[in-house]
């Protein structure tokens, strides 16, 4: 096993008051003593799953989940801490008649994510927080107690009772630590409960399947083996319950379950039916249970039934030979489906013992003179380990269920529900069709206190707009992947760093050089398995997969160490540079994320060295080249994000950095952020004035004085003027064209304000002069824009409008807000001429690209409009509109003079 990130379950358990023991007894007797509850404590900790990391002193760590991960570790250690607990009451009785002396422990549990290592190195393998939670945990817990942490409470608690403490104060921690006390684990309580109180969605033709399978075995009083297979919390115990309750009393119904770890536990599912069928309990006598046994087997049955149908179940008897014992098994159920058909169910057969499903095969092959339903649950890995098992058993595949069957899953488990609709959206999306993790995601909100009942109906209580993976959920996918080929594994994990789509290339290009020629047959295997399926490809000439579910992408991708993480996403923005080639610019964002990433891992484990300096220009790069793409296409809810990405990556007053940031405070006041924007605009101006450059100093004041003045009430028109008439002065003696272009855009707008429209018009085609003289098609673009408003709201006659708003648009129809913004005036000058239906069409079309791009102030125009068209009949000669002071305020595009 490599070095992994895990989430673990970690035990403490400690000797109480060992120095008084010291003092009682002779060194030899108390290494003795010592070390027998080190050899009963470490056999109770492997009988559950778990591994001793070391002794220290008198304490024993172990761990649950390395070197594999269960999806109930966290179960296995707190049935461990208990099971603990009474070997220790046990090894007293003998320790207090040899040396007149009692022990005491305590214990703590807690679950984390750790860095883990091969146990077998002989060096400690885990290291991380959790396992230092677990020990404050063991240190503040009383003799005899057992302490769990919040995470581990979270993962085992509908499968025990426990006490909330107070948090803890511990050394080391800046908060209290929120702490249970461990009461009672529930005897076979599952980590991963199923609900059955809401009707069955889907699934129609799986029941109908089963269902005909029983009838078969009535009819020809025979055994008929149909094995249910399916992932976890697909809906195998969910289709189970709906057959088991649809029987009633048609059939005796049996149940066994296939242990995942234990002794002896080759025929417990047997053992359990058996129990139920005879009436055996913990009480009965081994003479009483022979005699039970042989109650319900036809008089003068071989005594050797008997006999080896009791050494099944514990109770006496002699183990024979194997072929015995099956004989005796299928002659028991048999004899149960005597006085009506026999539904014997065994669940989770993927964990069987090999021997138990030889005899699941024997008894569907040699069952007979009795109707009997055999109905087997299990994973896709029994196929793995079984290959031929369809050859032997009828097998139904459970797939996801489809977004309609899972919206009507969230519908019946929610009942009457006033909150968001997207809340019920969101957990359909993030279960990908698994009923499990949406009751999981959904228990989850409920516990936390996000979704509450009120007055009979379920609320939205707080901040629901992140609903992520339970712990539980993930610990299933967790486990599942540490199951894995380490050779599949790899490339699972290689895949997840490219992303929920990837391409056979890269990963090939990612993974180790001598795994390098395996891929493909990996990525096959897991096509296989279910977790990638084959996806379009947006490279010529590559392969491209996807990941089955999104958290399978997410679990893999946490189980990578960060340094390792850091070097694959370098190495796949390198792969995606060579791979691009005159695409570069489409793949711009990619190349940048992945670089953003690799750098921000390398910041996080260490000092910067030379390769992550270049990581982080290469980042900041690709990331500002994308970003000032989407910003002069309109795009600024993308350009904020980009720009305020590249900016971080950039030292404070790199004259790179400091362009960027005025384009960054534009495009998050365009999108309303406008806070941000006055800091990101003081900023500008601070480091143009640092560095000397007054280019940048005064291009970053005019801007942000102007969105001063568009929101403040005390502005006035003839300052604003003469404000923006200085910037024109100053920015002639710099001969800085794109500043001359945005202050002239910003007097066009003033002079809108003030009703002249003529003169803004003028204004601003001296801005598009400057703009295209500077060569800075955005700055151009948005002139258009504010020449289309007065044109719209203007003197200019209406035909003549029409036909010079259509000539702002000509040679840049590509640029989506300009669209938007142009729709919206043609629509309006459509409508005075009484084209209702042509105004309309225009509308729907600007208003379709605003609601694309997320430009929340243009819908909201576009929607007034829309409102006000039929205002319009009876006054369509009226061409004129005033604009005064109140112009300001009520203008559809104020928002966007910031631009």
């Amino acid at each position: 096993m490599s070095t992994a990130r895990k989430t673990v379950s970690v035990l403490f358990c400690d000797v109480t008051g060992s120095t008084a023991l010291g003092e009682e007894l002779d060194p030899e007797s108390l290494r003795e003593v010592i070390q027998r509850y080190f050899t009963e404590m470490r056999l109770v900790i492997e009988r559950h799953g778990g591994t001793v990391e070391k002794f220290i002193g008198d304490a024993v760590m172990s761990v649950f989940g390395v070197p594999q991960i269960h999806e109930d570790d966290a179960l296995r250690a707190v049935r461990a801490a208990i099971d603990m607990q009474s070997a220790l009451d046990a090894l007293n009785v003998d320790i207090e008649r040899g040396w007149g002396i009692r022990i005491q422990a305590r214990i703590g549990v807690n679950t984390g994510e750790v860095l883990a290592a091969d146990p077998a190195s002989g060096q400690s393998f885990v290291s991380g927080d959790a396992v230092n939670v677990a020990a404050r945990l063991e240190q503040a817990a009383e003799p005899g107690e057992i302490l769990l942490g919040e995470p581990t409470y979270r993962l085992v608690r509908v499968a025990v009772v426990a006490e909330p403490l107070e948090p803890l104060a511990v050394k080391g921690k800046a908060e209290p630590l929120p702490a249970y006390r461990l009461v009672v684990v529930e005897p076979g309580a599952e980590i991963l409960p199923r609900r059955f109180d809401s009707p069955l969605v889907g699934r129609a033709n799986e029941l109908a399947a089963i269902r005909a399978a029983f009838e078969e075995a009535v009819r020809g009083s025979a055994c008929r083996l149909v094995t249910v297979i399916g992932h976890a919390g697909v809906g195998k115990s969910r289709l189970t319950h709906e057959i088991v309750t649809s029987l009633g009393d048609r059939a005796r119904v049996l149940r066994g379950r296939c242990l995942p770890y234990g002794e002896g536990i080759t025929f417990w599912p047997v053992a359990e039916a058996l129990r139920e069928a005879i009436g055996l309990d913990e009480a009965t006598s081994p003479e009483d249970a022979e005699a039970k046994i042989a109650a319900i087997l036809p008089s003068g049955q071989d005594r050797v039934v008997v006999d080896r149908l009791a050494a099944i179940l514990g109770v006496g008897g002699t183990a024979g030979p194997i072929q015995e014992s099956f004989w005796a098994i299928r002659k028991g159920f048999e004899a149960l489906a005597t006085e009506r058909p026999l539904a014997l169910v065994f669940d989770d057969i993927q964990w069987a013992e090999p021997t138990f499903l030889d005899l699941v095969q024997y008894l569907g092959t040699f069952a007979s003179g009795h109707p009997m339903l055999l109905l087997c649950l299990a994973r896709p890995e029994l196929l793995e380990t079984r290959p031929d098992w369809g050859e032997m058993s009828a097998v139904i595949r459970l797939d996801p269920l489809g977004s309609e069957e899972s919206e009507r899953l969230v519908g019946n488990l929610l009942g009457e529900w006033s909150g968001p609709e997207e809340v019920g959206r969101q957990i359909v999306d993030g279960a990908g069709g698994n009923p499990l993790f949406i009751e999981e995601m959904l228990r989850m909100l409920v516990d936390d206190g996000a979704l509450a009942r009120e007055d009979g109906r379920w609320v939205a209580r707080g901040d629901l707009s992140r609903i992520g993976p339970p712990e539980t959920v993930h610990a299933v996918i967790a486990a599942r992947l540490d199951r894995l080929d380490p050779a599949e594994r790899h490339v699972l994990q290689c895949a997840s760093v490219v992303g929920e789509l990837f391409w056979w290339g890269a990963v090939a290009d990612l993974s180790a050089e001598a795994q390098a020629t395996g891929v493909g047959r990996s990525l096959q295997t897991l096509v296989r398995k279910d977790l990638i399926r084959p996806d379009p490809s947006t490279f010529a000439g590559e392969d491209a997969f996807r990941f089955g579910h999104l958290l399978i992408r997410d679990v893999a991708y946490e189980s990578l160490p960060k340094k390792v993480r850091a070097d694959l996403h370098a190495r796949f923005a390198s792969w995606v540079e060579r791979r691009s080639g005159e695409r570069a610019a489409e793949y711009e964002e990619i190349v940048g994320y992945h670089a953003e990433r690799a750098h921000g891992y390398l910041a996080e484990l260490g000092p910067m060295d030379e390769r992550g300096a270049a990581l982080a220009a290469l980042a900041a790069e690709r990331l500002a080249s994308a970003g000032l793409r989407s910003f002069y296409l309109g795009d600024m809810p993308s350009a904020a994000n980009l720009l305020s990405r590249a900016v971080a990556l950039l030292r404070d007053q790199d004259p790179r950095q400091l362009e960027l940031l005025q384009s960054l405070a534009v495009a998050l006041a365009y999108v309303g952020r406008f806070e941000e924007a006055d800091a990101v605009f003081e900023r500008a101006i601070e480091g143009g004035r640092a560095i000397g450059d007054r280019r940048i100093e005064l291009r970053a004041a005019t801007r942000y004085r102007f969105t001063w003045m568009l929101r403040s009430p005390e502005a006035r028109h003839a300052d604003a003027l003469a404000e923006m008439e200085r910037a024109i002065a100053a920015f002639e003696e710099l001969g800085d064209d794109t500043g001359l272009a945005e202050a002239f855009r910003l007097v066009g707008i003033v002079r809108l304000w003030a009703g002249r429209c003529d003169d803004a018009l003028h204004s601003w085609e001296r801005g598009v002069e400057h703009a295209s003289r500077a060569g800075d098609r955005r700055l151009d673009i948005e002139i258009r824009h504010w020449m289309g408003l007065a044109l719209a709201e203007g003197s200019t006659p209406a035909g003549e409008a029409i036909h010079r708003i259509e000539a702002l648009l000509r040679d840049h129809e590509e640029d989506p807000t300009l669209r938007s913004h142009i729709s919206r005036y043609q629509a309006e000058l459509e409508a005075m001429g009484g084209r209702f239906a042509e105004a309309r069409a225009l509308l729907d079309e600007g208003t379709e690209v605003a609601r694309q791009l997320g430009l929340i102030m243009d819908l909201g125009a576009g929607n007034g409009l829309r409102a006000t068209l039929p205002s319009f009949r009876g006054i369509c000669k009226r061409r004129r509109r005033r604009f005064g002071e109140a112009s300001r305020t009520s203008s559809p595009s104020a928002t966007s003079v910031i631009r």
